[in-house]
Protein backbone atom coordinates (compact mmCIF):
# COMPACT_ATOMS: atom_id res chain seq x y z
CA UNK A 1 0.00 0.00 0.00
CA UNK A 2 0.89 3.64 -0.42
CA UNK A 3 0.35 5.10 3.05
CA UNK A 4 0.23 8.75 4.04
CA UNK A 5 1.27 9.52 7.62
CA UNK A 6 0.68 12.97 9.10
CA UNK A 7 2.74 14.05 12.07
CA UNK A 8 5.48 11.82 10.73
CA UNK A 9 8.25 13.67 12.59
CA UNK A 10 6.57 13.27 15.99
CA UNK A 11 7.24 10.70 18.70
CA UNK A 12 4.83 8.04 17.40
CA UNK A 13 5.17 9.11 13.78
CA UNK A 14 8.93 8.59 13.67
CA UNK A 15 8.67 5.07 15.10
CA UNK A 16 5.73 4.18 12.86
CA UNK A 17 7.43 5.34 9.67
CA UNK A 18 10.46 3.17 10.38
CA UNK A 19 8.27 0.20 11.32
CA UNK A 20 6.17 0.34 8.14
CA UNK A 21 8.81 1.38 5.61
CA UNK A 22 10.02 -2.17 4.91
CA UNK A 23 6.55 -3.41 3.94
CA UNK A 24 4.79 -0.42 2.41
CA UNK A 25 5.44 2.78 0.51
CA UNK A 26 5.27 5.49 3.18
CA UNK A 27 4.61 9.12 2.31
CA UNK A 28 5.33 11.52 5.17
CA UNK A 29 3.57 14.82 5.72
CA UNK A 30 5.22 16.92 8.39
CA UNK A 31 6.20 20.48 9.14
CA UNK A 32 9.69 19.26 10.08
CA UNK A 33 12.12 17.36 7.88
CA UNK A 34 12.64 13.66 8.58
CA UNK A 35 15.88 11.75 8.88
CA UNK A 36 16.16 8.88 6.44
CA UNK A 37 15.25 8.18 2.83
CA UNK A 38 11.48 8.51 3.04
CA UNK A 39 9.07 10.20 0.66
CA UNK A 40 8.45 13.51 2.36
CA UNK A 41 6.18 16.48 1.80
CA UNK A 42 6.79 19.44 4.07
CA UNK A 43 3.68 21.14 5.29
CA UNK A 44 0.69 21.16 7.59
CA UNK A 45 -2.32 18.90 7.16
CA UNK A 46 -4.74 21.82 7.61
CA UNK A 47 -3.34 23.82 4.68
CA UNK A 48 -4.80 23.19 1.21
CA UNK A 49 -1.71 24.76 -0.31
CA UNK A 50 0.51 22.27 1.52
CA UNK A 51 -1.78 19.36 0.68
CA UNK A 52 -1.31 20.12 -3.02
CA UNK A 53 2.23 18.79 -2.57
CA UNK A 54 0.65 15.33 -2.34
CA UNK A 55 -1.04 15.59 -5.74
CA UNK A 56 1.55 13.39 -7.47
CA UNK A 57 0.99 10.45 -5.11
CA UNK A 58 -1.69 7.77 -5.22
CA UNK A 59 -2.68 7.23 -1.59
CA UNK A 60 -4.44 4.00 -0.57
CA UNK A 61 -4.56 4.54 3.19
CA UNK A 62 -3.71 7.24 5.66
CA UNK A 63 -2.75 7.42 9.32
CA UNK A 64 -3.57 10.78 10.85
CA UNK A 65 -1.37 11.45 13.89
CA UNK A 66 -0.88 15.21 13.70
CA UNK A 67 -2.90 17.46 16.02
CA UNK A 68 -2.66 20.20 18.56
CA UNK A 69 -2.68 18.38 21.88
CA UNK A 70 -3.91 18.66 25.46
CA UNK A 71 -3.71 22.19 26.83
CA UNK A 72 -4.49 23.76 23.46
CA UNK A 73 -6.97 26.61 23.36
CA UNK A 74 -10.54 26.22 22.18
CA UNK A 75 -9.67 28.22 19.06
CA UNK A 76 -6.64 26.04 18.21
CA UNK A 77 -8.38 22.75 19.00
CA UNK A 78 -11.39 23.41 16.82
CA UNK A 79 -9.60 25.24 14.01
CA UNK A 80 -6.75 22.76 13.59
CA UNK A 81 -8.03 19.42 14.86
CA UNK A 82 -11.58 19.65 13.55
CA UNK A 83 -11.60 21.97 10.54
CA UNK A 84 -8.07 20.98 9.54
CA UNK A 85 -8.95 17.28 9.62
CA UNK A 86 -12.10 17.96 7.61
CA UNK A 87 -9.93 19.66 4.97
CA UNK A 88 -7.41 16.79 4.93
CA UNK A 89 -10.03 14.05 4.71
CA UNK A 90 -12.02 15.82 2.01
CA UNK A 91 -8.84 16.17 -0.06
CA UNK A 92 -8.04 12.46 0.29
CA UNK A 93 -11.60 11.21 -0.24
CA UNK A 94 -11.88 13.20 -3.44
CA UNK A 95 -8.67 11.49 -4.64
CA UNK A 96 -9.87 7.96 -3.92
CA UNK A 97 -8.35 7.11 -0.52
CA UNK A 98 -10.61 4.59 1.22
CA UNK A 99 -8.90 3.69 4.51
CA UNK A 100 -8.45 6.23 7.29
CA UNK A 101 -6.88 5.55 10.70
CA UNK A 102 -7.32 8.49 13.02
CA UNK A 103 -5.41 9.08 16.25
CA UNK A 104 -8.15 9.89 18.72
CA UNK A 105 -7.67 9.89 22.50
CA UNK A 106 -9.05 8.54 25.76
CA UNK A 107 -9.48 12.25 26.56
CA UNK A 108 -12.63 12.08 24.42
CA UNK A 109 -14.58 10.57 27.29
CA UNK A 110 -13.18 13.13 29.76
CA UNK A 111 -10.33 12.84 32.19
CA UNK A 112 -8.51 16.12 31.64
CA UNK A 113 -10.52 17.73 34.44
CA UNK A 114 -10.26 16.63 38.05
CA UNK A 115 -14.01 16.10 38.57
CA UNK A 116 -14.47 13.60 35.72
CA UNK A 117 -16.05 10.24 36.55
CA UNK A 118 -16.87 7.79 33.72
CA UNK A 119 -20.34 6.31 33.34
CA UNK A 120 -18.93 2.80 33.81
CA UNK A 121 -15.71 0.86 34.28
CA UNK A 122 -13.96 -0.53 32.37
CA UNK A 123 -14.65 2.39 30.04
CA UNK A 124 -16.08 1.03 26.76
CA UNK A 125 -14.98 2.07 23.29
CA UNK A 126 -18.29 3.83 22.67
CA UNK A 127 -18.37 5.81 25.92
CA UNK A 128 -19.87 9.21 25.05
CA UNK A 129 -17.89 12.43 25.20
CA UNK A 130 -18.09 14.06 28.64
CA UNK A 131 -14.99 16.18 28.09
CA UNK A 132 -15.02 19.66 29.61
CA UNK A 133 -11.78 20.63 27.83
CA UNK A 134 -11.35 21.80 24.24
CA UNK A 135 -8.87 19.08 23.26
CA UNK A 136 -11.15 16.21 24.30
CA UNK A 137 -14.09 17.92 22.60
CA UNK A 138 -12.11 18.37 19.38
CA UNK A 139 -11.18 14.69 19.26
CA UNK A 140 -14.82 13.73 19.75
CA UNK A 141 -15.83 16.06 16.93
CA UNK A 142 -13.22 14.47 14.64
CA UNK A 143 -14.76 11.06 15.41
CA UNK A 144 -18.12 12.53 14.44
CA UNK A 145 -16.58 13.83 11.21
CA UNK A 146 -15.65 10.27 10.25
CA UNK A 147 -19.27 9.20 10.71
CA UNK A 148 -20.40 12.08 8.52
CA UNK A 149 -17.87 11.22 5.82
CA UNK A 150 -18.86 7.56 5.89
CA UNK A 151 -22.49 8.46 5.30
CA UNK A 152 -21.32 10.11 2.10
CA UNK A 153 -18.67 7.50 1.15
CA UNK A 154 -20.12 4.16 2.19
CA UNK A 155 -17.24 2.14 0.72
CA UNK A 156 -14.72 3.77 3.08
CA UNK A 157 -13.13 2.26 6.21
CA UNK A 158 -12.72 4.70 9.11
CA UNK A 159 -10.90 3.51 12.25
CA UNK A 160 -10.68 5.89 15.21
CA UNK A 161 -8.15 4.76 17.83
CA UNK A 162 -8.52 6.25 21.29
CA UNK A 163 -4.91 6.17 22.44
CA UNK A 164 -4.02 6.11 26.09
CA UNK A 165 -1.26 8.36 27.41
CA UNK A 166 1.68 7.18 25.29
CA UNK A 167 4.72 6.07 27.31
CA UNK A 168 8.26 6.46 26.01
CA UNK A 169 10.77 3.60 26.47
CA UNK A 170 12.32 5.30 29.51
CA UNK A 171 8.97 6.07 31.19
CA UNK A 172 8.61 4.73 34.73
CA UNK A 173 5.17 3.73 36.06
CA UNK A 174 4.10 5.65 39.17
CA UNK A 175 4.44 4.13 42.63
CA UNK A 176 1.43 5.20 44.70
CA UNK A 177 0.89 5.08 48.44
CA UNK A 178 -2.34 3.75 49.90
CA UNK A 179 -4.87 6.56 50.09
CA UNK A 180 -3.08 8.69 47.50
CA UNK A 181 -5.02 10.48 44.80
CA UNK A 182 -3.25 10.68 41.42
CA UNK A 183 -3.70 13.80 39.33
CA UNK A 184 -6.16 13.26 36.45
CA UNK A 185 -6.45 9.56 37.35
CA UNK A 186 -8.36 8.42 34.25
CA UNK A 187 -5.51 9.71 32.10
CA UNK A 188 -2.48 8.95 34.26
CA UNK A 189 -3.65 5.38 34.96
CA UNK A 190 -4.31 4.78 31.25
CA UNK A 191 -0.85 4.58 29.70
CA UNK A 192 0.21 2.52 26.72
CA UNK A 193 3.75 1.87 25.53
CA UNK A 194 4.72 3.46 22.22
CA UNK A 195 5.70 0.08 20.76
CA UNK A 196 2.20 -1.26 21.43
CA UNK A 197 0.72 1.81 19.73
CA UNK A 198 2.86 1.24 16.64
CA UNK A 199 1.97 -2.45 16.48
CA UNK A 200 -1.71 -1.74 17.13
CA UNK A 201 -1.87 0.84 14.35
CA UNK A 202 -0.15 -1.61 12.01
CA UNK A 203 -2.65 -4.36 12.85
CA UNK A 204 -5.51 -1.98 12.02
CA UNK A 205 -3.81 -0.81 8.84
CA UNK A 206 -3.16 -4.29 7.50
CA UNK A 207 -6.58 -5.71 8.36
CA UNK A 208 -8.90 -6.28 5.40
CA UNK A 209 -10.89 -3.24 4.30
CA UNK A 210 -14.17 -3.12 6.24
CA UNK A 211 -16.37 -0.19 5.22
CA UNK A 212 -17.87 1.57 8.21
CA UNK A 213 -16.73 3.48 11.29
CA UNK A 214 -15.04 1.76 14.21
CA UNK A 215 -13.94 3.59 17.36
CA UNK A 216 -11.66 1.53 19.60
CA UNK A 217 -9.58 2.02 22.73
CA UNK A 218 -5.84 1.38 22.49
CA UNK A 219 -4.31 1.28 25.98
CA UNK A 220 -1.91 -0.92 27.90
CA UNK A 221 -2.95 -4.28 29.37
CA UNK A 222 -3.14 -2.99 32.94
CA UNK A 223 -3.70 0.12 34.99
CA UNK A 224 -0.61 2.30 35.45
CA UNK A 225 -0.55 1.73 39.19
CA UNK A 226 1.04 -0.51 41.79
CA UNK A 227 -2.24 -0.50 43.76
CA UNK A 228 -5.37 -2.56 42.97
CA UNK A 229 -7.81 -0.49 40.91
CA UNK A 230 -10.74 -0.86 43.32
CA UNK A 231 -8.64 0.30 46.29
CA UNK A 232 -7.38 3.28 44.33
CA UNK A 233 -10.64 4.41 42.73
CA UNK A 234 -13.21 3.83 45.48
CA UNK A 235 -12.33 7.11 47.26
CA UNK A 236 -12.65 8.91 43.90
CA UNK A 237 -15.91 7.44 42.58
CA UNK A 238 -17.69 6.58 45.83
CA UNK A 239 -18.64 3.27 47.45
CA UNK A 240 -21.86 2.99 45.42
CA UNK A 241 -20.01 2.90 42.10
CA UNK A 242 -19.82 -0.52 40.43
CA UNK A 243 -16.21 -1.73 40.50
CA UNK A 244 -17.10 -5.44 40.54
CA UNK A 245 -14.96 -6.17 37.47
CA UNK A 246 -11.80 -5.38 39.46
CA UNK A 247 -12.62 -7.76 42.30
CA UNK A 248 -12.43 -10.90 40.16
CA UNK A 249 -9.19 -12.86 40.65
CA UNK A 250 -6.64 -11.82 38.04
CA UNK A 251 -8.47 -8.60 37.19
CA UNK A 252 -7.47 -6.51 40.18
CA UNK A 253 -5.16 -4.30 38.14
CA UNK A 254 -6.67 -4.56 34.67
CA UNK A 255 -6.87 -1.50 32.43
CA UNK A 256 -9.48 1.19 33.02
CA UNK A 257 -10.40 1.03 29.32
CA UNK A 258 -11.92 -2.02 27.61
CA UNK A 259 -9.77 -3.58 24.87
CA UNK A 260 -11.83 -6.64 23.93
CA UNK A 261 -13.11 -5.25 20.63
CA UNK A 262 -9.63 -4.30 19.43
CA UNK A 263 -8.54 -7.92 19.78
CA UNK A 264 -11.73 -9.14 18.09
CA UNK A 265 -11.33 -6.75 15.15
CA UNK A 266 -7.58 -6.91 14.57
CA UNK A 267 -6.22 -9.87 16.53
CA UNK A 268 -3.88 -7.67 18.54
CA UNK A 269 -3.55 -7.24 22.29
CA UNK A 270 -1.01 -4.85 23.90
CA UNK A 271 1.51 -6.93 25.82
CA UNK A 272 3.80 -4.41 27.52
CA UNK A 273 2.82 -3.78 31.12
CA UNK A 274 2.43 -0.20 32.31
CA UNK A 275 2.28 -1.19 35.97
CA UNK A 276 4.75 -1.72 38.79
CA UNK A 277 4.53 -4.93 40.78
CA UNK A 278 1.20 -4.90 42.59
CA UNK A 279 0.78 -4.88 46.36
CA UNK A 280 -2.16 -7.06 47.36
CA UNK A 281 -3.96 -6.69 50.68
Amino acid sequence: MNILITGASGFIGTALVKYLADKHTVICLSRQALEGTFMYVQGSFDSMEDLSGLDKYEIHAMIHLAAVTGGSTEEESLAVNVLGTRRLYRYLLDRGCRKFITASSIAVVGGLTEDFIPLELPIPDDHPCLAADAYGLSKSMVEELTRYFHRNHKDTDFINLRFGAVASPDWTPPVLEAGSKPTLPFITLGHVHAADVVEGITAALEAPLKPGVRTLNLVGPDASSNLPVAELLTPLVGKGYNLDYYYFPGQENKALYAMDRFEEEFGFTPSRSTSHAIRWN
